[in-house]
């Protein structure tokens, strides 16, 4: 059951997401605004889910993950990484959170490079 809510609310996320990609499309730029406000969005909301559901204890397992893990996960992965990488600072893990956030960072950016070099080349 707990499958299908997530995938359910990252169905919802993933056309939110869309619809925001098209909302900034129209502005004719070649920054990508559209993501980048996706990304602060979906950080903002996480934040504000994740002290929700510590303030409120009692929010069902079914909700938390069709919120955070199905509707923010299919708007934007980023406000999961943004949450892990804030809890280690918090706890004090600084060297572990840059590793983290750099390492993240940093290999998705040569993962990208090398796979469309592969492509490239042999596609």
């Amino acid at each position: 059951m707990n499958t299908l809510i997530v995938f359910l609310g990252a169905g919802l996320g993933g056309a939110l997401r869309h619809g925001a990609n098209l909302l900034a499309a129209r502005a004719g730029s070649s920054f990508p605004f559209g993501t980048m406000a996706i990304n602060i969005l979906g950080s903002l909301a996480m934040g504000l889910l994740t002290g929700l559901f510590v303030v409120r204890a009692g929010v069902p397992q079914g909700w938390r993950l069709f919120l955070t893990t199905g509707i923010l996960g299919g708007f934007t992965t980023f406000s999961t990484f943004s949450l892990e990488a804030f809890l280690l600072i918090e706890r004090g893990a600084i060297a572990a959170a840059m590793v983290y956030v750099l390492g993240s960072v940093v290999a998705g950016i040569a993962g990208v490079g090398v796979s469309l070099a592969v492509i490239r080349h042999f596609g």
